[in-house]
């Protein structure tokens, strides 16, 4: 009986949830998996477990996902003496940190405060990659006001952004 409450309780208040029909197509799954091998001498695929079962693929993959134990992110995967590597080094994005997040919304409103001309001339440059050159003759001047007005976008975009 208190085997049966702590097992109670440990379901009941774990973190995440798995219905009990998961669980219970899991262990089938499982079944199926283990008579499976024992009988061919390799794993099945996960079709042949479903086709056993008689219940979709996705199902097989949801209840196999289902009862597996959730990692810690910062579980270690590997040790090289003193370097350890975590799961969270492999999962990382260090594109879109709260640094560039931060960044990007503060640029995005200086570019809001400058004029059409200034903020096509920065896009072309800054995030299509293109050169001065290019931009004067997309735009329809010469690459000296392309170098000018770009100096300038930029100066009030930085006295926006250091406020």
């Amino acid at each position: 009986m208190t085997i049966g409450e702590i097992r109670r309780y440990l379901r009941d208040n774990s973190a995440i949830r798995v219905s009990r029909s998961m669980r219970d197509t899991a262990y089938r799954v499982l079944q199926v998996k283990e008579k499976f091998t024992n009988d061919n001498q390799r794993e099945p695929t996960i079709e042949e477990i479903a086709k056993i079962l008689e219940i979709p693929r996705e199902d097989v993959i949801f209840a196999l996902d289902a009862i597996v134990d959730p990692v810690s992110l910062y579980e270690p995967v590997y040790s090289d003496g003193g370097d350890t590597l975590c799961i969270m080094d492999q999962v990382s994005d260090n594109r879109n940190t709260d640094d560039n997040w931060l960044e990007r919304i503060a640029i995005k409103d200086a570019m809001a405060c400058l004029g059409e001309r200034e903020k096509r001339i920065l896009s072309l440059r800054f995030f299509d990659g293109k050169t001065q050159t290019e931009v004067a003759r997309e735009v329809g001047i010469s690459q000296a006001q392309v170098s000018r007005l770009e100096k300038n976008a930029i100066n009030s975009i930085k006295k926006m952004t250091a406020v």
